[in-house]
Order: structure tokens, then C-alpha cells, then sequence
């Protein structure tokens, strides 16, 4: 089940997706953190952010639409009070996402990162469309995107991906912007930009008016792209989009990713990461493939 990305080992392709998994230590004691590939931190900011005002999360069909805003505690005071507690658990391998209003305040947050033990690699958040600075407004730019990228590569001090916003019309493009900067990986698709109204108020149903969707209703929206800028760069591609079942995860590497992040579903199943990594194991062995590896971009054209 091991897969490598950007010379990070990781014992399954399955993922805790940021924004859902907190900061890990929140899960220690509902999931078996060593049974799955990593799991990715809480956008970390230069300075503590509040987030939006509620509502700021609702269920949709077949998914949900957030507007958190990003609320976190921000880098210094997760380098001084989770990390020292996280690098305690065996077997962790943490990925720490990264945010900022500006390409400064990305940077910045690297660099403070940087020198604190216990991280494998950062995901920069180039795709979040609930604030309005920062996240899915250099994301949708392929200059602003090619700049944040090769700053934040520059200062890194280990492996960097790039987390994409899927509303683009040329997700292959943005992709391949980011290999151009040199990023070791790419992850997609953060959530789509979405509207839900009352209609017996006539008002927004989340205060921040619009809200990124998620969950199953996405996905095969999120296939197609993977499976673009799979073809678009050399690079590791992890994606993302609605994943509740060992079958969604195959359906992702089959597109050409090599891991996947699994976030929506905790909602509904705490334990949904690990489940589906014990249920991918199952199903690779059920169908005779020797290694998850072999399962990426193995679609038949």
C-alpha cells in the first residue's frame, strides 16, 4: 500500500484532508493514525484568524456547502502547542497546510515551519474560496499562482504542493503553472464556489452568502480534473472530491492520482480515513493488484 510523493514515504495513499481532520490530535483517539498515508493540518496563517460568522456550514444533497473562513490558531501557536504533541504519536506523518492573505504571510508561515521538527510537507492553499484575499484568488491566476508557488518553493525547506481550485475553465493550465514553479506535487479539487437561499426568508443560508460545496455531488467533477492535470504534469498528483468508499479512491488513481484526501466524509463517519485505507487494502487484494502504486493513470482508454 506504500506510495511515495516528492520523496515522502507514506504507508497508504489515503489522507486526512485539511480543514476536517483539525490538528490531528482532536482524532488520536477515534482513528488509528499509524493505518493511514498522513493526514493535513488546519490552514495555518501567519496570525490567529476568527473565521466567518454563522452559519458558516449547512448540508446539501448529496453533500454540504462551508464557509469557515479559515478560522485557525495560527503557525506559532501550533509549532508551540500541537506540534510537540503530535510528533509524541507513533507513526504520524504530518503534512501542514499553509495560507496567507499575501505571498509574504505564505512565506512567512513556511519559514516559521521550517524550523520546527516533525513535518513532512507543506500543501499551499491556493483554492479557497471563502475569503476574500489570498486562497482561491491566486489560484484562478496563473500569474499571481505561478509567483506564490515558486516564493513559497524557494523558502520551503521541504517539499512543497500546491492545493487547486477547481473554478478555473483550464485546470491542466494551472496545474502545469505549478510544475513550471517547481512544486513537488499537486493536490485538487478544493470545493466549488456555491449559493443556497431560504426561500422563505429570500435570504442566504450561510452568512458569508457564498460557501464552497463538497461531498459526493462533486465527484465526478473532481475525476475529470484529477485525471486533466494528471496528464498536464510529470508531478504527483493527490485528489480529492467527495470520497466515502474504497471504490472512489480507486476511481481517483485510476484517473492518475497517486494518493487521495478524503475530507467531507468525516462529517458523516469520524473514522472514515482509516476506514477507507483498511477497505482500499481489501480491495487491491481482492482484486489481485500487488501494489496501490499500479493502479495509478491505469484507466483503460
Amino acid at each position: 500500500m506504500h506510495v511515495t510523493i516528492a520523496g515522502v514515504v507514506l504507508r497508504s495513499p489515503v489522507i486526512a484532508a485539511s480543514g476536517t481532520f483539525g490538528y490531528g490530535l482532536e482524532f488520536e483517539e477515534i482513528v488509528s493514525l499509524d493505518r493511514i498515508g498522513a493526514f493535513v493540518t488546519k490552514g495555518l496563517s501567519r496570525e490567529p484568524m476568527a473565521g466567518n460568522a454563522s452559519p458558516r456550514i449547512i448540508e446539501t444533497p448529496a453533500g454540504m456547502m462551508n464557509a469557515i473562513g479559515l478560522q485557525n490558531i495560527g503557525v506559532h501557536a501550533f509549532v508551540e502547542e500541537k506540534l510537540p504533541r503530535l510528533r509524541k504519536i507513533p507513526g504520524v506523518v504530518i503534512l501542514a497546510n499553509v495560507f496567507g492573505t499575501t505571498i509574504e504571510d505564505c512565506v512567512e508561515v513556511i519559514r516559521v515551519l521550517n524550523d520546527a521538527p516533525g513535518i513532512a510537507m507543506y500543501e499551499l492553499n491556493a483554492s479557497c474560496p471563502n475569503t476574500s484575499h489570498g486562497g482561491m484568488v491566486f489560484g484562478t491566476d496563473g500569474d499571481s499562482l505561478y509567483q506564490l508557488a515558486l516564493r513559497c518553493r524557494q523558502a520551503a525547506q521541504r517539499p512543497v504542493m500546491v492545493k487547486l481550485t477547481p473554478n478555473v475553465t483550464n485546470i491542466g493550465l494551472m496545474a502545469k503553472i505549478c510544475e513550471d514553479a517547481g512544486v513537488q506535487a499537486i493536490s485538487l479539487v478544493n470545493t466549488f464556489l456555491a449559493l443556497a437561499i431560504d426561500v422563505e426568508t429570500r435570504r442566504p443560508r450561510i452568512a458569508n452568502k457564498t460557501g464552497g460545496l463538497s461531498g459526493p455531488a462533486i465527484r465526478p467533477i473532481a475525476v475529470r480534473m484529477v485525471h486533466e492535470a494528471s496528464q498536464a504534469v510529470s508531478i504527483p498528483v493527490i485528489g480529492m472530491g467527495g470520497i466515502v468508499c474504497a471504490e472512489d479512491a480507486v476511481e481517483f488513481l485510476l484517473a492518475g492520482a497517486t494518493a487521495v484526501e478524503v475530507g467531507t466524509a468525516t462529517f458523516a463517519d469520524p473514522r472514515a480515513v482509516e476506514n477507507i485505507a483498511t477497505g482500499l487494502r481489501r480491495w487491491c487484494a481482492s482484486h489481485n493488484v500487488a501494489r496501490a502504486s499500479d493502479l495509478t493513470g491505469a484507466m483503460v482508454k
